[in-house]
This record gives C-alpha cells, structure tokens and sequence, in this order.
C-alpha cells in the first residue's frame, strides 16, 4: 500500500528536523529567525523516493479547492479574503504560514511540473527570501510579509527553483500587511509567457507588490494547467486536487516559541496545530471568493488533507503513531473549513459566527480512495465538495 512506502518520508524528514537561521544583523537587537518549508512530495519504495533538501522540511497541507469548468480557469484567479488577527493566541502558534499556490511548469523537475507557494508569515517582518527556498524573519506583532518559493524534484531531492520576496514597485523591501487588512492575490498568464506573474494588492491600504515566476536555472514557470477542475493535480503529489489552492500549513510549533518551528504531531502539548483552543483564540482567516478571467466565480469549494485529517490524528497516515489515544480533545483535533455568517470561508473550528462545518474534520478523506493518475501504483486522497 502506498500509504505504507510513504510513512519514510516524514519520518526522515523528522529526524533531518528544520534549518533554523539566525544571524546578528546591524541595527537589531537580538537574532531572528527562520525555516524552510516545502512541499510535501510523494514517497513510493524503489521508484519514487524524494526527500527534502537538507535544512527543509513539510508537513500535511490541508487545501481549499475554488473549482471551475472555465477554460483558462486555472490561468486567470483572483482570491479575496481578510488577514487573521491575533487574540488570546497568536496567529503563528498553529503554523508559521498559510500560503496560495499552484502546479506550474518546470523542464527540470520531475514530470515537467514544481509547485508554487505564496507563503504569507504571520506577526513577520521578512529579512530575506533566500535562493533555496527557506526564509529570514524578525517578529512584528500584527504583520504580514511574504516569500515566493517553487518546489521543483529532481532526482531525490526537492529543491527550490525559484523564490522572491514580495515587494513594492522599485523596493527592495517587502510589501507590509497588516492583520485585518481585505487582500487579493491574483495569479495569471500574459501573452509574453515569461512566467505565472501573482499580483497581491492590500485594499484596505492601497498597497501592492508583483512577483513573476521566471526562474534564473529553469527559466519561466508557467501553470500547469488550463482549467481549474478536480484530477488536473500535481503529479508527483498525494491528492487528487485542482491545480490552484489555498493551504494552512500544520505541523510545526510556534516559530517564536520554546520549540521553534520544530516538527510535531498531534498529541504534542506544544503542538498547537491541532488543539481547538489555539485555533478558537484568534479571529480566523477569511476567504470570500475566487474569480475567475471572465469575471465568474467558483462553482463549488472542495477540501482535502494529504495525511487524512483524522487518519492522522489516530495514527493512520504516513505521519506513523501519535501521542493521541483518539480523536478529540486537548492537541487531538484536525482543523477544518467552514463557513461563517458572511459567507465567508475559515479555516480552524467552529467560531461564534460558524455558519456551516461540512461536518468538520470529517470532510478530509481518511483513505487512499482516488485513482493515481498513472505514473505511482496505490490510490490519492479524494477531494471532498463542500458546497
């Protein structure tokens, strides 16, 4: 079974743990931080065995799917959601990023295919976007940065073939949001094909910043895919997803805490991943829509967990045993998407104004139920449509 091969993976990636960078810099205080965080690869004994590059690490990727039968769906999108803020708990404590991304072309890697994240870091000013994917930050309550890294894999390793920093015209500095703020992040193709070219925009302060996607080793990194539907996914990932998608990446302890940015599982008291009242204790992230080239909007929302959700939790995905003795309670849950009053779309638990669960972590397939698309024996995650 593939859910089998795969448990290595996170387990090497474990014991390699995550390249925390700290430097003295001139005019700061004290030394900041930072990580490497890729994408999550798929691992098959004897065919398919990628590893993190050395100094990185991943964890499970819950997404959110907009789906479209559009043509060119996938090339022309616009997000539009509201920044969480801090409350009783930070931001950061459940993860040090949430990102937009999408499969993009790439000569170099595996299948002609990398992946792009848009990886916005909570309550962080970013120092520095570095070539191999990682990132230097220092802590700046109520703060948003961003860095721009595309996975690529080649051979056994997954480097990154591109990052940037994302930053005002003319600036070498980065583009500052702020919790609270209403953002969009549009990501499209023009006629010059010299990249996937990503526009984010802060509305509520007339900010902007637009990075492409030329890579100086791979050159331009165009998307994968024309239309935004279920089965167009990553070829060397686990689920059978959309080609664009928002994910909050989990897994990893506070990137300002005791256990900086280190790899955890469910069970692990500083793992505030997956402990309800972490999550319930900020104001959460907002997602109103995505819209598309021609002005349409998506036609359903689906979700999906590369470790299952509550499989992971009970010990049953590719993450190995938990320190948990079932699902629920104290660092026992699994985060899910919902929907509040608004109509908007959250990630976390339920909140006051929770509208609609979908039956909260129940919505992540907890089997290998999808097909693979052909190059891996075994199944995928299946996608689940929310509404």
């Amino acid at each position: 079974m593939k859910g089998e091969l795969v448990k290595k993976l996170l387990l090497a990636a474990a014991a390699l743990g995550v390249a925390l960078v700290a430097l003295a810099l001139p005019g700061l205080a004290r030394a900041d931080s930072g990580g490497c965080l890729a994408h999550h690869p798929i691992y098959v004994e004897g065919t398919f065995e990628t590893q993190y590059t050395q100094g990185c690490t991943g964890h499970d990727e819950p997404e959110l799917d907009p789906l479209s039968n559009l043509a060119g769906s996938a090339r022309d999108l616009t997000w539009t959601a509201v920044l969480p803020a801090n409350g009783a708990f930070d931001v950061d404590a459940t993860g040090p990023t949430f990102w937009f991304g999408g499969t993009v072309t790439d000569p170099k890697s595996a299948f002609g295919q990398a992946f792009v994240e848009l990886q916005f870091y909570p309550n962080a000013y970013t120092l520095n976007c570095n070539p191999n994917g990682s990132f230097i930050v220092k802590q700046a309550p109520g703060v948003y940065t961003v860095c721009s890294p595309v996975w690529s894999v080649v051979k056994k390793s997954e480097p990154a073939a591109f990052n940037a920093m994302l930053s005002p015209p003319l600036s070498t500095q980065p583009l500052v949001m702020h919790a609270g703020d209403t953002i969009t992040v549009h990501w499209f193709a023009t006629a010059a094909a010299d990249g996937y070219h990503v526009t984010v925009t802060d509305l509520s302060t007339g900010g902007q910043g637009t990075i492409v996607l030329n890579s100086k080793s791979d050159g331009p990194l165009m998307p994968a895919f024309d239309k935004q539907q279920l089965g167009n996914a990553l070829g060397w990932g686990l689920v059978d997803d959309a080609p664009n998608s928002f994910v909050w990446e989990i897994g990893h302890a506070d990137l300002y805490g005791a256990h900086p940015l280190q790899f955890c599982v469910p069970g692990q008291t500083f793992c505030d991943s997956f402990n309800n009242d972490s999550w319930a204790g900020f104001t959460p992230i907002r997602i109103f829509d995505a819209t598309f080239g021609d002005g349409s909007h998506q036609e359903n929302w689906a979700a999906v967990s590369d470790t299952g959700g509550i499989a992971e939790v009970l010990g049953n995905s590719f993450v190995g045993p938990t320190e948990c003795t079932g699902y629920g309670g104290p660092y026992c849950i699994y985060p899910w998407f919902s929907t509040d009053t608004g109509g908007a779309l959250n990630y976390g638990v339920d909140y006051p104004n929770t509208a609609n669960d979908y039956g909260q972590a129940t919505q992540f397939d907890q089997n290998l139920d999808c097909p693979d698309d052909g190059l891996f024996s075994g199944g995928t995650y299946c996608d689940t449509i929310l509404k």
